[in-house]
């Protein structure tokens, strides 16, 4: 019986060399050690790998004030990345017919939305998704009326002097315009849509209503100036008094949809593992198969320079090898990444609340491309 039980522990111990260190503990260190090499306030972090979350972090400061920790619930500000939801969203309803991609996108906002130097090309629904329409930001992207001729002399300067549909130019009030679209031909308020037809389907806690949360529940922002963080208490604004007045269609921007999704990294994966897995996610059907493909295909265009769909980007500089689709964010402090390899289905959604910028050769943030590698490296090229 003893020479059993030798012979039993001796068999355990060559599988515990042979699988290695525990993977968590690994990644746990590392993360660790990111926020420390990398001087950043706090970061949370979900990796996905067969299909699955097989990792969740959170690491850091909530609060420097108050001395809390980050927890692998608590809601981060995603910024950029919530152009995903909102293009989920569009995608949706053009599979209802509700319109095509290349209507004129001003007809349904009832704005004349016209480049005046091409007054004969109309702005589309496909351009609006791939930063294509010529839109600019130069006159702000929370109102419409800077591209309405009927309301601004100066619309003009919205617009930038080439044609529309021929350059990428990335356009935060592209986006806050396709959330209006979804509200016209939905019927439903911008942030009543997404949370009836993806966040609940889905089973996350999210919202783009700031007041949908409880709001002990946010990690604080911090923005780097001069050599400390200073918090940035406007991420998480309230907007009900300006609810009293909404107008469908109009004040739409008040959510953001351009970059005002509050969601925790775990979630945020299960919105991940809709892309990687054709528009499905545990059973439950969020879009076609096709109209993922539509996000995740680069939108050719004549003088292309970004391999950018609809609110989802391919780039082969973040993981060496790796053809990753997704999106970055950068707002308030926040800085997040989520990119996936939809063949290989994995993938990693990153946050930090606050961290001394700095990018590194690749084009990506030191610490979403860190972070990243050190995940992969951990768990899927081990």
């Amino acid at each position: 019986m003893k020479t059993l039980l030798y012979s039993a522990l001796f068999v355990a111990a060559l599988f515990v060399v042979s699988c290695g260190p525990d993977l968590k503990i690994q990644a746990d260190q590392a993360m660790n050690d990111l926020i420390e090499e990398l001087n950043a306030v706090g970061l949370s972090v979900a990796v996905v790998k067969d299909n699955k979350i097989v990792y969740t972090g959170a690491f850091g400061a909530k609060n420097i004030d108050e001395g809390t920790k980050i927890g692998t619930d608590d809601i981060f500000r995603i910024a950029s990345i919530s152009k995903s939801f909102t293009a989920t969203a569009m995608m949706q309803l053009y599979e209802q017919g509700k319109f095509d991609l290349d209507d004129d996108a001003g007809v349904a906002l009832g704005i004349h939305m016209r480049n005046p130097n091409y007054p004969d090309i109309p702005i589309t629904y496909r351009m609006l998704l791939t930063h294509t329409s010529s839109i600019n930001d130069t006159t702000g992207y929370f109102s419409y009326t800077v591209i309405d001729p009927l309301r601004t002399p100066e619309y003009w300067r919205a617009y930038n002097q080439y044609e529309p549909g021929t350059q990428y130019q990335y356009c935060n009030l592209g986006y806050n315009l396709l959330g209006g679209l979804v509200e016209i031909h939905s019927g439903e308020r911008f942030d009543l849509y997404v949370k009836k037809h993806i966040i609940d389907p889905l089973g996350l806690h999210a919202n783009f209503n700031v007041d949908a949360f409880d709001r002990a529940e946010f990690v604080s922002l911090y923005e780097y100036e001069d050599e400390q963080f200073i918090d940035s208490p406007d991420a998480y604004r309230s907007r009900a008094a300006e609810l009293e007045n909404y107008v469908m269609g109009r004040t739409t921007p008040i959510f953001s949809p351009t970059g005002g999704m509050k969601i925790a990294p775990k979630d945020l994966a299960k919105h991940m593992l809709v892309q990687i897995n054709g528009g499905i996610y545990n059973n439950v059907r969020i879009l076609s198969a096709e109209s993922v493909t539509a996000m995740q295909t680069p939108h050719d265009y004549p003088q292309k320079t970004e391999d950018y769909g609809f609110a989802i980007r391919t780039t082969y500089n973040l993981i060496e090898g790796e053809a990753m689709k997704g999106h970055t964010g950068s707002a308030y402090g926040l800085y997040s990444a989520m990119f996936f390899e939809p063949e290989k289905k994995f993938g990693f959604v990153m946050m930090t609340n606050g961290y001394e910028a700095k990018r590194g050769e690749n084009g990506f943030l030191t610490i979403q491309s860190d972070v990243i590698n050190a995940l992969y490296n951990i768990f899927i090229n081990k």
